[in-house]
């Protein structure tokens, strides 16, 4: 069983925690590790997707 980190975020609102990931992917990085297989090449073709429909004008940043 692998662990995830946890990034911990104050707002106005209090603390919100997000996995690394989503941390990573709200400021548009994708983060690759390991070969790119099927599986990976469909979350990162939807990370891709979802990215492109919330600003298709901002960059996107990928990381391996």
């Amino acid at each position: 069983m692998s662990v995830i980190p946890m990034v911990v975020e104050q707002t106005s609102r209090g603390e919100r925690s997000y996995d690394i990931y989503s941390r990573l992917l709200k400021e548009r990085v994708i983060f690759l590790s390991g070969e790119v297989e099927d599986r990976m090449a469909n979350l990162i073709v939807a990370q891709l997707l979802f990215l492109e429909s919330e600003d298709p004008t901002k960059d996107i940043n990928i990381l391996y």
